[in-house]
């Protein structure tokens, strides 16, 4: 086989597997959204089909890994084909991760669903999803595009997600302060407020892989980040 056609079946076959991430970047965008919805509207039937659904998305990180392996196995590449491929695993594993926060958003819910709202929590943790996703979109396309310029764009406006998540915690405090009633379920969306900023710090993380892929460079360890209110201790289990 001429060095021509290697190069042509290696191509190949990543195109195959960055199908597949995008693929699996589109089912998690969906379980993010449709978690937030199910929230908002106490549809615990919307809720479940979340939770059963990341079963899809473990098994398709799975897979980009085991083919991500087979193509290192079979091609041998070297230099920036290598790194683009590790860059696939490591930007899969980070939606894999989203995913499971997305799920855990789900679970609670069902649970949110039996208790009084919380002021207009819901609708403000379905807005700041839904920005979470539009990081993530971005983080994605930057990928496929090669784009730098974007994925420093979606490192830049995390600090929105961080602001978002702040102003919340802020709140969910005044609610229980001014009636210890409120306090379990306000516990409960600060867990999911949490995991949504972790989702915005997984999406830059994908953003920085493109940089280093794009770039050969790491981005600087201080990127742009909201003040937290909370410690970053907090486990949303």
């Amino acid at each position: 086989m001429t060095e021509q056609h290697i190069l042509r079946a290696f191509d190949r076959d990543l195109e195959t597997i960055q199908a597949l991430l995008m693929k699996m970047g589109g089912m998690v965008e969906t379980a993010i959204l449709e978690a937030a919805n199910a929230l908002e509207a106490k549809d615990d039937e919307l809720a479940q089909k979340v939770r059963s659904d990341d079963k899809a998305i473990d098994a398709l990180e799975e897979k980009i890994n085991d083919e991500a392996a087979r193509l290192i196995a079979l091609r041998a590449p070297i230099a920036t084909d290598l790194r683009m491929v590790l860059s696939v695993i490591k930007i899969a594993a980070a939606l894999e991760r989203i995913g499971d926060y997305a799920k855990n958003m789900a679970k609670r819910s069902v649970v949110l669903a039996q208790m009084p709202e919380v002021g207009g929590a819901t609708g403000s943790l379905r807005r700041m999803s839904k920005a979470v996703v539009a990081l993530l979109t971005d983080a994605l396309d930057a990928h496929v595009q090669r784009d730098a310029d974007l994925a420093r764009d979606v490192l830049i406006r995390d600090r929105e997600i961080d602001q978002m998540y702040n102003a919340l915690f802020r709140e969910f405090l005044t609610h229980m302060m001014e009636d210890p009633r409120n306090i379990t379920a306000s516990m409960h969306l600060h867990f999911i407020a949490k995991n949504v900023e972790r989702m915005g710090d997984l999406a830059t993380n994908i953003a920085e892989q493109v940089i280093y892929l794009v770039t050969g460079e790491k981005p600087d360890e201080d990127r742009p980040k909201a003040e937290s209110v909370t410690t970053h201790g907090v486990n949303g289990g």
